[in-house]
């Protein structure tokens, strides 16, 4: 906590106003949605087809400039060495995953299945960590997350097409 602290220039104690745990602090907050994309994904926008609409959603919450590879591999250090870690990780994905399942259905209706939803969302983690796989294993400092991610969902697109 003293490194993280010191890496947010705050003291340790500044640092808990703003994160209720340890957990939480290492995680970091849940991204939002900018709430105009939300809007039109519910409205059935913004191409009309669930999974690209999918994909611009999650390009929005991938769209973080700041990710580097030292972030990555920071945070694949911690997640090995605090298995507590990957359990709060976890949790919080099943929390997110049930929203994402909602705002599924909200759009597209009951008839379409929670487990469909869960599935299609499942799918789509599996492309993000194809994506963190090649954003750290590549050289070029151009690539961004929200790059690499609609790349896969075209190929993944052409794939199962």
């Amino acid at each position: 906590m003293e490194d993280l602290a010191d890496a947010a220039e705050v003291s340790r104690r500044t640092l808990f106003n703003y994160f209720p745990s340890k957990i939480d602090a290492v995680l970091g907050h849940t991204p939002e949605i900018p709430a105009a994309d939300l809007e039109t994904f519910l409205a059935g926008g913004p191409h009309g087809h669930l999974v690209d609409d999918l994909g611009v959603l999650a390009v929005a919450l991938l769209d973080n400039k700041s990710l580097t590879r030292e972030d990555l591999e920071l945070g694949h250090r911690l997640f090995t060495t605090t298995p507590r870690l990957i359990l709060a990780a976890h949790q919080r994905f099943e929390i997110v995953t049930a929203e994402f399942v909602e705002l599924i259905l909200s759009r597209e209706g009951p008839e379409f299945g929670p487990a469909r939803a869960r599935l299609l969302i499942r799918l789509l983690v599996a492309l993000f960590d194809a994506c963190l796989t090649t954003f750290s294993a590549d050289d070029d400092e151009e690539h961004l997350m929200a790059d690499l991610f609609a790349d896969n969902l075209r190929t993944a697109r052409d794939l199962l097409a």
